[in-house]
């Protein structure tokens, strides 16, 4: 069941790998947890394949944990007289929540929340940001605007605002619908997409009512301006890059990944480095020289987990896609370098026992050339703290809670077994030991740092190191 590697892979189901036989393999590549897109399939297909994950995490005996990712409000403009227009650059476009086909001179947006938020001056995006325009006049349902970029538009392209905070909420009736369904199956993460603000994540939490995790999706520029209290708010965060690339310059995008990842590290919350990490292989068996880098520069900036979407959804070489990745992140991984950088971006512990308990540990590991740190957990705080550490060595972490578990998966270095709690002590090293051996992690004469927090079974309660040797 081991993984020879730290950081995790998110790989996304869809037509090219929705058989038991592809998630397997995929599965066996190295994927630790899939991704259900909710912008395509039927409910009908999602649960057909969280039936698939769930069977196959009974037979591999591996937690394995599944990501919903809602699609979010889609804004987008409304019908054009003949399917498409052109709009030159320099000319002066009419923007209307009217219903009037448009034209030339003339484009409806069928969403007064964008009206509600622009200004004069304000810069509204076309069709993924290939056209652009700047407002000089703006009402409650019309705006006034030059063509900055201009080209081709077509029926129902997407609209970015990306200077503005819309009011609208990241839960739409399709994704309140699909949130019910995601909840009822027993999935893990819910991806949020479209979170401008804290209080959208507030949003969601009331809905969801402990169900599951939340996933916040960093995509809009505006909820970079309240980055530290959506990281708090979130028990994981997605850097996704592909829109925020359509809203913010591209070489902007490069800083704002390593700033959120820092930050996410600091609140040890899980980040996902997510969208066109090895986007020619959808349509080739190889990734480009530039997309391994990709990879690799989230890998040494120590991203909990990097995810594959299109390559492995509708890709013609999904298998291939998580294998190269696998092979990516365990490359970078034995690079002295690597190492080199993460102790330089080592963050202080809080100054609280479970913390300092922790902070040992990862020090004691490394002094006595541990072969891996166990931890005892209820709620997952122990091990995501001990993730937050960045050890040397894997995190085994039992846990009698399958959810816990499998929330786990997306958390860099650990790996989850299944176990009864721990009564006293001598159990709690027996069993680690014991399981340990089991799972690959430690052999004969090796040493493991285990923590835990008594009473037993208390959750968030770190308050215990103890150094154990197998059959020593």
């Amino acid at each position: 069941m081991r993984r020879y590697r730290q950081a995790k892979i998110v790989a996304t189901l869809g037509p090219a790998s929705h058989t038991p036989e592809m998630i397997r393999a995929l599965f066996e590549g190295g994927a630790d947890v899939f991704r259900l897109n909710f912008s395509h399939g039927t409910h009908a297909d999602h649960a057909q394949r969280i039936a698939i994950i769930r069977a196959l995490e009974d037979e591999v005996g591996r937690p394995i944990g599944i990501l919903t990712d809602l699609q979010g409000p889609k804004l987008r403009v409304g019908k054009l007289a003949g399917g498409a227009v052109t709009l030159e650059p320099g000319a002066t476009v009419r923007l209307a929540l009217d219903g009037e086909p448009g034209h030339a001179g003339h484009v409806p947006i069928p969403h007064p929340e964008i009206f509600a938020a622009i200004d004069e001056g304000t810069d509204i995006l076309l069709d993924d940001g290939k056209l652009r325009l700047r407002v000089t006049e703006a009402a409650q349902s019309f705006a006034i605007t030059e063509v900055i970029t201009g080209g081709r538009l077509t029926d129902n392209k997407g609209v970015n605002v990306p200077n503005a905070v819309l009011p609208i909420s990241p839960l739409g009736p399709k994704d309140r619908e699909d949130l019910k369904f995601a909840l009822d199956q027993g999935v893990d993460y819910i991806g949020l997409s479209f979170v401008q603000r804290p209080e959208d994540i507030a949003e969601a939490r009331r809905l969801i009512a402990g169900r599951a995790a939340i996933m916040s999706k960093l995509e809009k520029p505006a909820a970079i301006d309240h980055l530290e209290e959506i990281v708090s708010q979130s028990d994981a965060v997605m850097v996704a890059r592909g829109d925020l690339g359509v809203e913010l310059p591209p070489e902007d995008v490069p800083s704002l990944q390593k700033r959120i990842i820092r930050e996410c590290r600091e609140q040890g919350k899980p980040v996902v480095v997510a969208t066109q990490m090895l986007e020619s292989m959808i349509s080739a068996p190889a990734p480009t020289r530039a997309e391994a880098s990709d990879v690799a520069t989230a890998i040494y900036d120590a991203a909990d987990a990097v995810m594959l979407s299109a390559e492995t959804a509708a890709g013609q070489y999904p298998l291939e896609a998580v294998t190269i990745m696998n092979r990516i992140i365990q490359r970078v991984e034995r690079d002295p370098q690597f190492w080199s950088l993460v102790e330089t971006s080592q963050q202080n512990p809080e100054a609280t026992a479970p913390d300092a308990i922790t902070a040992a540990a990862r020090q004691v590991a490394h002094t006595i050339s541990a072969a891996a740190i166990v931890t005892y957990t209820t709620s997952g705080s122990t091990a995501l703290r001990a993730a937050r550490e960045r050890p040397h060595v894997p995190i085994l972490c039992l846990t009698e809670r399958p959810r816990t578990a499998r929330k786990l998966a997306v958390a860099w270095g650990v790996q989850c077994i299944l176990a009864q709690d721990v009564q006293d002590f001598n159990d709690m090293v027996e069993k680690a030991c014991a399981m340990a051996v089991k799972a690959e992690f430690a052999g004969t004469a090796q040493a493991l740092v285990i923590t835990a927090g008594v009473p037993f079974g208390t959750p968030g309660a770190t308050n215990v190191l103890r150094i154990a040797w197998i059959n020593r």
